[in-house]
């Protein structure tokens, strides 16, 4: 396939993005390019901000559509058995090897993996991913024989990898070799505009599992979630959804009030702390001589968090 093939089902698959922000339609340009390429994605973002989705999203507008897309935790897989899991193994190469197995990166053959929360990976473990990655060969622990794998990488991770790189908890020949693609996902609170028609269609699909008839929030209450931090992103949104519906409200509009109380008390929290936060942030932009690329970096937001926030509190951006 070359880059001109138009990809089956590409609206389809785009559909599964949800928003309306410029950072949405910006990524929904930018995602079919991805598809037709078959170049390594380093894909990053905060904790709930949709990484799978958007990886899987890749693999089907691309020419490996029809083939395997086998997503790996790597956080989820204990220390010893990284090496197994993704290069598998022979019988008998450790106690309890009753079989062999074939490893994620095999499964994968012809398709895509996608590697999920790859600054977990032990660090001694990275050198011989980075060996896969560069020649396309797997060998199973246990084994001499080497396996010849087509297969393309998607990775992601929350955490700065650049950071762990200086603290020598992560591989710059394996940063560098994953980073050919970066892809940053904007969190929720980036884009508030969003939190509407998301949570829109958090609420039909609950409607539709519970038999409720509920259409949005009201303005007062859409209003309070648009200055709310979403630290969860759509993850968060999404569990603040569904705990409405542990006991849907008898209203159609939901308020304030239909909050389940720990997520009320977590808004409320939030706002209570806004003073603070306005405060924190003036002091750290006078700290930086109002560099607001490392003030954002000491914060530990975005820069256009930062942006938002000066906008929100009326501040001179100078």
């Amino acid at each position: 396939m070359d880059g001109r093939t138009e990809i089956p089902n590409a609206s389809e698959a785009l559909s599964h993005l949800w928003g309306d922000s410029a950072d949405m339609d910006e990524l929904r340009c930018y995602l079919p390019k991805l598809g037709r390429s078959d170049a390594t994605v380093l894909i990053t973002g905060e904790t709930g901000t949709g990484k799978e989705r958007v990886a899987s999203i890749i693999h089907q507008l691309g020419s490996r559509a029809d083939k395997p897309f086998i997503p790996v935790n790597c956080a989820a897989i204990p220390d010893s058995l990284v090496e197994s899991e993704l290069f598998g193994h022979e019988r008998g190469a450790f106690t309890g090897a009753q079989s062999a197995f074939a490893g994620k990166f095999e499964q994968s053959d012809g398709g895509t993996i996608f590697l999920d929360e790859i600054g977990e990976m032990p660090f001694q473990s990275q050198a011989k991913l980075l060996r896969t990655l560069e020649n396309g060969e797997v060998t199973r622990v246990g084994s001499s024989q080497t396996r010849r794998v087509d297969v393309r990488i998607i990775a992601a991770t929350n955490q700065p990898l650049e950071e762990m790189i200086g603290e020598r908890r992560f591989r710059s020949d394996l940063y560098y070799r994953l980073n050919v693609a970066p892809l940053e996902l904007s969190p929720l609170r980036d884009r508030p505009s969003d939190i509407e028609p998301i949570m829109k269609r958090f609420i039909a699909a609950f409607n539709q599992r519970h038999h409720c008839a509920l259409t949005g929030p009201d303005p007062d209450l859409l209003a309070s979630l648009t200055k709310y931090s979403w630290p969860g992103n759509i993850r968060e949104l999404r569990n603040m959804v569904e705990a409405i519906f542990i006991d849907p409200p008898d209203c159609r509009k939901l308020g304030i009030g239909d909050l389940p109380i720990a997520y009320r008390k977590l808004v409320d929290e939030f706002h209570h702390n806004e003073p603070a936060e306005r405060e924190r942030m003036i002091q750290t932009l006078k700290n930086t001589n109002w560099n607001k690329a490392e003030a954002a970096k000491q914060l530990h937001w975005s820069r256009m968090t930062l942006y938002r926030k000066l906008a929100k509190y009326d501040l001179d951006d100078r």
